[in-house]
Protein backbone atom coordinates (compact mmCIF):
# COMPACT_ATOMS: atom_id res chain seq x y z
CA UNK A 1 0.00 0.00 0.00
CA UNK A 2 0.77 3.37 -1.12
CA UNK A 3 1.27 5.54 1.62
CA UNK A 4 0.28 9.39 0.53
CA UNK A 5 1.97 11.73 0.51
CA UNK A 6 0.89 15.65 0.84
CA UNK A 7 2.82 17.96 -1.24
CA UNK A 8 5.13 20.58 0.73
CA UNK A 9 4.29 23.88 0.10
CA UNK A 10 7.02 25.81 -0.97
CA UNK A 11 8.36 28.17 2.09
CA UNK A 12 8.67 31.29 0.75
CA UNK A 13 11.24 34.06 2.59
CA UNK A 14 9.57 36.61 4.68
CA UNK A 15 9.99 39.83 2.74
CA UNK A 16 12.89 41.55 4.44
CA UNK A 17 11.57 44.55 6.64
CA UNK A 18 14.19 47.23 6.57
CA UNK A 19 14.96 48.06 10.68
CA UNK A 20 13.05 51.28 11.46
CA UNK A 21 15.69 54.14 12.78
CA UNK A 22 14.60 57.08 14.46
CA UNK A 23 14.90 60.26 12.54
CA UNK A 24 17.31 62.27 13.60
CA UNK A 25 16.44 65.23 15.54
CA UNK A 26 17.79 67.49 12.84
CA UNK A 27 16.70 70.79 14.28
CA UNK A 28 18.24 69.31 17.98
CA UNK A 29 21.94 68.34 16.50
CA UNK A 30 21.65 71.20 14.12
CA UNK A 31 21.39 73.61 17.62
CA UNK A 32 24.02 71.78 19.47
CA UNK A 33 26.28 71.84 16.68
CA UNK A 34 26.04 75.58 15.88
CA UNK A 35 26.32 76.30 19.72
CA UNK A 36 29.80 74.71 19.61
CA UNK A 37 30.61 76.84 17.05
CA UNK A 38 29.84 79.93 18.59
CA UNK A 39 31.47 78.25 22.37
CA UNK A 40 34.74 77.49 20.04
CA UNK A 41 35.26 81.05 18.34
CA UNK A 42 34.41 82.62 21.42
CA UNK A 43 37.38 80.66 23.26
CA UNK A 44 39.73 81.19 20.61
CA UNK A 45 39.43 84.20 21.42
CA UNK A 46 39.87 84.13 24.89
CA UNK A 47 42.73 81.57 24.54
CA UNK A 48 44.30 84.55 22.29
CA UNK A 49 44.02 87.19 24.88
CA UNK A 50 44.16 84.70 28.03
CA UNK A 51 46.85 87.60 29.82
CA UNK A 52 44.04 90.40 30.04
CA UNK A 53 41.47 87.52 31.48
CA UNK A 54 44.29 85.94 33.94
CA UNK A 55 45.07 89.93 34.91
CA UNK A 56 40.77 90.37 35.31
CA UNK A 57 40.49 87.47 37.78
CA UNK A 58 43.23 88.00 40.15
CA UNK A 59 42.19 91.46 40.29
CA UNK A 60 39.01 89.80 41.37
CA UNK A 61 40.33 87.72 43.66
CA UNK A 62 42.12 90.67 45.29
CA UNK A 63 38.39 92.54 45.51
CA UNK A 64 36.39 89.68 46.78
CA UNK A 65 38.53 86.63 48.81
CA UNK A 66 40.93 88.31 51.33
CA UNK A 67 42.70 84.77 51.82
CA UNK A 68 43.94 85.33 48.00
CA UNK A 69 44.67 89.08 48.51
CA UNK A 70 47.10 87.90 51.29
CA UNK A 71 48.35 85.43 48.57
CA UNK A 72 48.48 87.75 46.23
CA UNK A 73 50.96 90.38 48.00
CA UNK A 74 53.09 87.79 49.25
CA UNK A 75 53.76 86.30 46.04
CA UNK A 76 51.76 88.40 43.27
CA UNK A 77 54.10 86.97 39.85
CA UNK A 78 53.42 83.16 41.55
CA UNK A 79 49.76 83.40 41.92
CA UNK A 80 49.58 85.30 38.42
CA UNK A 81 51.38 82.24 36.46
CA UNK A 82 48.86 79.86 38.43
CA UNK A 83 45.93 81.37 37.25
CA UNK A 84 47.02 81.97 34.15
CA UNK A 85 47.98 78.23 33.61
CA UNK A 86 44.45 77.00 35.42
CA UNK A 87 42.60 79.24 32.85
CA UNK A 88 44.52 78.24 29.84
CA UNK A 89 43.64 74.76 30.72
CA UNK A 90 39.92 75.16 31.18
CA UNK A 91 39.90 77.18 27.98
CA UNK A 92 41.74 74.82 26.05
CA UNK A 93 39.22 72.10 27.29
CA UNK A 94 36.15 74.03 25.63
CA UNK A 95 38.13 73.49 22.36
CA UNK A 96 39.09 70.19 22.79
CA UNK A 97 37.60 68.52 25.69
CA UNK A 98 39.27 64.78 25.10
CA UNK A 99 42.74 66.13 24.15
CA UNK A 100 42.75 68.60 27.05
CA UNK A 101 40.87 66.93 29.84
CA UNK A 102 43.87 65.18 31.45
CA UNK A 103 46.08 68.09 31.38
CA UNK A 104 43.38 70.29 32.91
CA UNK A 105 42.48 67.93 35.65
CA UNK A 106 46.11 67.47 36.73
CA UNK A 107 46.81 71.39 36.90
CA UNK A 108 43.69 71.41 39.33
CA UNK A 109 45.06 68.48 41.27
CA UNK A 110 48.14 70.59 41.82
CA UNK A 111 47.06 73.38 42.56
CA UNK A 112 44.85 71.56 45.62
CA UNK A 113 48.06 70.28 46.31
CA UNK A 114 49.74 73.17 46.96
CA UNK A 115 47.09 75.68 48.11
CA UNK A 116 46.47 73.10 50.89
CA UNK A 117 50.52 72.70 51.89
CA UNK A 118 50.43 76.48 51.60
CA UNK A 119 47.80 76.53 54.31
CA UNK A 120 44.56 78.34 52.01
CA UNK A 121 41.96 77.69 53.20
CA UNK A 122 39.60 75.03 51.63
CA UNK A 123 36.63 77.38 51.18
CA UNK A 124 38.90 80.22 49.70
CA UNK A 125 40.40 78.36 46.48
CA UNK A 126 37.09 76.39 46.01
CA UNK A 127 35.33 80.32 45.52
CA UNK A 128 38.54 81.35 43.53
CA UNK A 129 37.86 78.24 41.26
CA UNK A 130 33.81 79.03 40.90
CA UNK A 131 34.70 82.96 40.29
CA UNK A 132 37.21 81.54 37.46
CA UNK A 133 34.27 79.74 35.73
CA UNK A 134 31.79 82.60 36.38
CA UNK A 135 34.66 84.71 34.41
CA UNK A 136 35.21 82.95 31.59
CA UNK A 137 31.42 82.31 31.05
CA UNK A 138 30.57 85.50 31.18
CA UNK A 139 33.78 86.62 28.82
CA UNK A 140 32.50 84.25 26.59
CA UNK A 141 28.77 85.67 26.22
CA UNK A 142 30.72 89.27 25.58
CA UNK A 143 32.63 88.23 23.32
CA UNK A 144 29.99 86.64 21.61
CA UNK A 145 27.79 89.72 22.23
CA UNK A 146 30.58 91.88 20.58
CA UNK A 147 31.17 89.68 17.41
CA UNK A 148 27.87 88.11 16.82
CA UNK A 149 24.87 89.45 19.12
CA UNK A 150 22.40 86.84 17.46
CA UNK A 151 24.09 84.16 18.61
CA UNK A 152 24.37 84.49 22.39
CA UNK A 153 21.49 82.70 22.64
CA UNK A 154 23.00 79.66 21.08
CA UNK A 155 25.30 79.47 24.17
CA UNK A 156 22.40 78.12 26.53
CA UNK A 157 23.23 75.11 24.98
CA UNK A 158 26.62 74.49 25.94
CA UNK A 159 25.61 76.50 29.45
CA UNK A 160 25.81 72.97 31.44
CA UNK A 161 28.95 71.91 30.05
CA UNK A 162 30.93 74.39 31.12
CA UNK A 163 29.28 74.79 34.76
CA UNK A 164 29.91 70.77 34.46
CA UNK A 165 33.58 71.27 34.26
CA UNK A 166 33.72 73.67 36.80
CA UNK A 167 31.83 71.59 39.55
CA UNK A 168 34.04 68.83 38.13
CA UNK A 169 37.22 70.73 39.11
CA UNK A 170 35.58 72.20 42.12
CA UNK A 171 35.57 68.50 43.73
CA UNK A 172 38.70 67.50 42.13
CA UNK A 173 40.68 70.41 44.07
CA UNK A 174 38.35 69.32 47.29
CA UNK A 175 39.55 66.26 47.18
CA UNK A 176 43.34 67.24 46.30
CA UNK A 177 43.26 69.62 49.38
CA UNK A 178 41.73 67.36 51.45
CA UNK A 179 44.43 64.08 50.98
CA UNK A 180 47.11 66.67 50.84
CA UNK A 181 46.03 67.85 54.67
CA UNK A 182 45.63 64.64 55.81
CA UNK A 183 48.96 63.75 54.49
CA UNK A 184 50.50 66.76 56.07
CA UNK A 185 48.99 66.46 59.42
CA UNK A 186 49.70 62.72 59.32
CA UNK A 187 53.43 64.16 58.97
CA UNK A 188 52.75 66.48 61.42
CA UNK A 189 51.62 64.04 64.30
CA UNK A 190 54.82 61.81 63.47
CA UNK A 191 57.11 64.47 63.97
CA UNK A 192 56.19 65.36 67.05
CA UNK A 193 55.57 62.02 68.87
CA UNK A 194 59.41 61.48 67.02
CA UNK A 195 60.50 64.46 68.83
CA UNK A 196 58.36 63.86 72.14
CA UNK A 197 59.84 60.09 72.28
CA UNK A 198 63.02 61.19 72.16
CA UNK A 199 62.64 63.82 75.02
CA UNK A 200 61.28 61.38 77.11
CA UNK A 201 64.02 58.17 76.09
CA UNK A 202 66.77 60.90 76.86
CA UNK A 203 68.07 60.32 73.15
CA UNK A 204 66.86 64.03 71.88
CA UNK A 205 70.28 66.16 70.91
CA UNK A 206 70.99 69.73 72.39
CA UNK A 207 70.80 70.97 68.98
CA UNK A 208 67.12 69.40 68.63
CA UNK A 209 65.92 70.99 71.55
CA UNK A 210 64.89 74.55 70.04
CA UNK A 211 62.87 72.50 67.49
CA UNK A 212 61.16 70.61 70.17
CA UNK A 213 60.52 73.32 71.51
CA UNK A 214 59.02 75.10 69.58
CA UNK A 215 56.86 71.42 68.43
CA UNK A 216 55.26 70.72 71.47
CA UNK A 217 54.81 74.76 72.12
CA UNK A 218 57.13 74.09 75.59
CA UNK A 219 59.64 76.50 76.87
CA UNK A 220 62.95 74.69 76.52
CA UNK A 221 64.39 76.12 79.83
CA UNK A 222 60.99 75.58 81.88
CA UNK A 223 60.33 73.31 85.15
CA UNK A 224 58.73 69.82 84.30
CA UNK A 225 57.93 66.77 85.69
CA UNK A 226 57.21 63.44 84.12
CA UNK A 227 53.66 61.58 84.92
CA UNK A 228 53.36 57.73 84.00
CA UNK A 229 50.15 56.56 83.36
CA UNK A 230 48.51 52.62 82.93
CA UNK A 231 45.46 51.46 83.00
CA UNK A 232 43.45 48.59 82.60
CA UNK A 233 41.55 49.82 79.19
CA UNK A 234 41.36 52.73 77.20
CA UNK A 235 38.41 54.75 79.05
CA UNK A 236 40.37 54.35 82.56
CA UNK A 237 43.41 55.60 81.01
CA UNK A 238 41.29 58.53 79.07
CA UNK A 239 39.93 59.35 82.34
CA UNK A 240 43.02 59.34 84.18
CA UNK A 241 45.19 61.66 81.60
CA UNK A 242 42.30 64.17 82.20
CA UNK A 243 42.65 64.09 85.78
CA UNK A 244 46.10 64.79 85.89
CA UNK A 245 45.51 67.41 83.00
CA UNK A 246 43.26 68.85 85.11
CA UNK A 247 44.66 73.06 85.09
CA UNK A 248 48.02 72.12 83.54
CA UNK A 249 49.92 72.39 80.67
CA UNK A 250 50.50 68.68 79.66
CA UNK A 251 52.09 66.89 76.78
CA UNK A 252 50.70 63.50 76.04
CA UNK A 253 53.22 60.78 74.83
CA UNK A 254 51.14 57.97 74.25
CA UNK A 255 52.61 54.21 74.53
CA UNK A 256 51.37 50.48 74.40
CA UNK A 257 51.38 49.78 77.80
CA UNK A 258 52.01 53.26 79.22
CA UNK A 259 51.79 56.96 78.52
CA UNK A 260 53.90 59.44 79.50
CA UNK A 261 52.66 63.66 80.45
CA UNK A 262 55.05 65.95 80.02
CA UNK A 263 54.19 68.76 82.67
CA UNK A 264 55.44 72.27 82.81
CA UNK A 265 55.25 73.79 86.26
CA UNK A 266 55.18 77.22 87.23
CA UNK A 267 58.38 78.68 89.02
CA UNK A 268 56.42 78.60 92.48
CA UNK A 269 54.58 75.28 91.91
CA UNK A 270 55.48 72.97 95.05
CA UNK A 271 56.67 69.83 94.55
CA UNK A 272 53.30 68.23 95.34
CA UNK A 273 51.95 69.94 91.80
CA UNK A 274 48.61 67.81 89.81
CA UNK A 275 46.26 67.98 92.28
CA UNK A 276 43.66 66.04 90.07
CA UNK A 277 46.12 62.95 89.59
CA UNK A 278 45.11 62.21 93.36
CA UNK A 279 41.22 61.64 92.12
CA UNK A 280 41.05 58.04 92.31
CA UNK A 281 40.05 56.19 88.68
CA UNK A 282 39.87 52.68 88.99
CA UNK A 283 42.03 50.50 87.55
CA UNK A 284 44.41 53.30 86.93
CA UNK A 285 47.67 53.87 88.03
CA UNK A 286 49.55 57.02 88.01
CA UNK A 287 53.49 57.59 89.06
CA UNK A 288 54.67 61.05 89.32
CA UNK A 289 58.49 61.90 89.30
CA UNK A 290 60.30 64.81 90.81
CA UNK A 291 60.71 68.03 89.38
CA UNK A 292 63.77 68.67 86.44
CA UNK A 293 65.25 71.92 84.89
CA UNK A 294 64.69 72.28 81.16
CA UNK A 295 63.42 69.99 78.44
CA UNK A 296 66.96 68.43 78.38
CA UNK A 297 66.47 66.56 81.45
CA UNK A 298 63.23 65.47 81.02
CA UNK A 299 64.49 62.08 80.03
CA UNK A 300 65.30 61.87 83.58
CA UNK A 301 62.68 62.70 84.93
CA UNK A 302 60.54 60.05 82.85
CA UNK A 303 63.04 57.46 84.21
CA UNK A 304 61.54 59.03 87.67
CA UNK A 305 57.84 58.29 86.61
CA UNK A 306 58.29 55.33 85.92
CA UNK A 307 60.10 54.28 89.13
CA UNK A 308 57.33 55.79 90.57
CA UNK A 309 54.72 53.84 88.81
CA UNK A 310 56.54 50.79 89.16
CA UNK A 311 55.66 51.16 93.28
CA UNK A 312 52.00 51.60 92.60
CA UNK A 313 49.56 48.92 93.68
CA UNK A 314 48.35 46.69 91.38
CA UNK A 315 44.49 47.61 92.33
CA UNK A 316 45.40 51.52 91.11
CA UNK A 317 46.39 55.02 92.28
CA UNK A 318 48.65 57.13 92.37
CA UNK A 319 52.72 57.75 93.58
CA UNK A 320 54.41 60.47 93.99
CA UNK A 321 58.57 60.09 94.11
CA UNK A 322 58.83 62.95 96.60
CA UNK A 323 56.98 60.69 99.51
CA UNK A 324 58.51 57.48 98.63
CA UNK A 325 62.42 58.72 98.27
CA UNK A 326 63.16 55.28 100.35
CA UNK A 327 61.49 52.73 98.55
CA UNK A 328 62.72 54.57 95.38
CA UNK A 329 66.32 53.53 96.00
CA UNK A 330 65.13 50.13 96.48
CA UNK A 331 63.70 50.04 93.42
CA UNK A 332 66.42 51.62 91.82
CA UNK A 333 68.67 48.52 92.79
CA UNK A 334 66.23 45.77 93.06
CA UNK A 335 69.02 43.54 93.50
CA UNK A 336 70.16 45.39 96.41
CA UNK A 337 67.42 45.43 98.12
CA UNK A 338 66.66 41.78 97.58
CA UNK A 339 70.29 41.28 99.39
CA UNK A 340 69.19 43.40 102.09
CA UNK A 341 65.70 41.88 102.56
CA UNK A 342 67.66 38.63 102.60
CA UNK A 343 70.30 39.93 105.19
CA UNK A 344 67.92 41.76 107.52
CA UNK A 345 64.45 39.11 107.23
CA UNK A 346 66.28 35.86 106.22
CA UNK A 347 66.47 34.61 109.76
CA UNK A 348 62.42 34.26 110.18
CA UNK A 349 62.75 31.65 107.12
CA UNK A 350 62.76 28.78 109.43
CA UNK A 351 59.42 30.10 110.27
CA UNK A 352 56.39 28.41 109.58
CA UNK A 353 55.26 30.83 107.06
CA UNK A 354 52.41 31.97 108.52
CA UNK A 355 54.06 32.60 111.66
CA UNK A 356 56.91 34.63 110.16
CA UNK A 357 53.83 36.46 107.93
CA UNK A 358 52.34 37.92 111.12
CA UNK A 359 55.31 39.02 112.80
CA UNK A 360 56.37 40.60 109.24
CA UNK A 361 52.70 42.14 109.34
CA UNK A 362 53.41 43.50 112.98
CA UNK A 363 56.49 44.98 111.92
CA UNK A 364 55.06 46.84 109.64
CA UNK A 365 51.88 47.99 111.13
CA UNK A 366 54.21 49.52 113.96
CA UNK A 367 56.58 51.21 111.53
CA UNK A 368 53.38 53.11 109.68
CA UNK A 369 52.19 53.99 112.85
CA UNK A 370 55.40 56.09 113.92
CA UNK A 371 56.57 53.56 116.31
CA UNK A 372 52.85 53.43 118.51
CA UNK A 373 52.20 49.95 120.01
CA UNK A 374 48.65 51.20 120.51
CA UNK A 375 47.60 52.91 117.05
CA UNK A 376 49.60 49.05 115.48
CA UNK A 377 47.27 46.97 117.95
CA UNK A 378 44.46 48.65 116.73
CA UNK A 379 45.14 48.65 113.27
CA UNK A 380 45.94 45.17 113.77
CA UNK A 381 42.82 44.05 115.63
CA UNK A 382 44.87 42.61 119.10
CA UNK A 383 46.07 44.23 122.19
CA UNK A 384 49.27 46.44 122.44
CA UNK A 385 50.67 43.71 124.34
CA UNK A 386 50.52 41.89 122.09
CA UNK A 387 52.14 43.98 119.66
CA UNK A 388 55.37 44.41 121.79
CA UNK A 389 55.75 40.25 122.41
CA UNK A 390 55.67 39.98 118.52
CA UNK A 391 58.31 42.92 118.11
CA UNK A 392 60.54 41.70 121.12
CA UNK A 393 60.33 37.95 119.47
CA UNK A 394 61.65 39.57 115.76
CA UNK A 395 64.22 41.41 118.12
CA UNK A 396 65.49 37.80 119.56
CA UNK A 397 65.11 35.98 116.35
CA UNK A 398 67.02 38.43 113.80
CA UNK A 399 69.73 39.99 116.63
CA UNK A 400 68.21 43.20 115.75
CA UNK A 401 67.35 46.10 117.93
CA UNK A 402 64.18 48.29 117.08
CA UNK A 403 65.99 51.21 119.54
CA UNK A 404 68.81 51.40 117.07
CA UNK A 405 68.68 54.10 114.31
CA UNK A 406 71.00 51.96 111.43
CA UNK A 407 68.63 48.92 112.23
CA UNK A 408 65.61 50.99 112.01
CA UNK A 409 66.62 52.02 108.59
CA UNK A 410 68.02 48.48 107.34
CA UNK A 411 64.40 46.98 108.43
CA UNK A 412 62.59 49.95 106.59
CA UNK A 413 64.41 49.13 103.76
CA UNK A 414 64.10 45.21 104.13
CA UNK A 415 60.07 45.55 104.50
CA UNK A 416 60.20 47.98 101.20
CA UNK A 417 61.81 45.72 99.00
CA UNK A 418 59.56 42.70 99.98
CA UNK A 419 56.94 44.95 99.36
CA UNK A 420 57.79 45.85 96.19
CA UNK A 421 58.77 42.26 94.73
CA UNK A 422 55.47 41.02 96.32
CA UNK A 423 54.00 43.54 93.80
Amino acid sequence: MQYAVRPRAAVRPAPLVPAVRPRPRRGRSLIDADALDVLHRAARVLLDDLADLTDRLVVALQEQEPAYRATVDHDSGATWQEVHRSLRHSVASLLDPRASREAARRCSWKIGATRAEQGLPLDALLHAFRLGGSMVWQALVEETSRTAPEDVRLLVHVAADVWNFVDEHCTLVADAYRQTERRLAWRRENRLRMLAGALLDGSSRIADLPETAQALELPEQGRYVVVAVAAAGPADGAAARAAVARDARVHWHTGVDVDHGIVLLGDDDPERCLPGADDPVPGARVGIGTAVAGLAAVGDARRLADTALRMCPPSGGTVRLTEHLPAALVMAAPELGQALADRVLGPLAPLEPADAEVLLETLEAWLECDGSAQRAGERLYCHRNTVLNRLRRYEQLTGRSLTRPVDMVEISLALTARRLRAQ
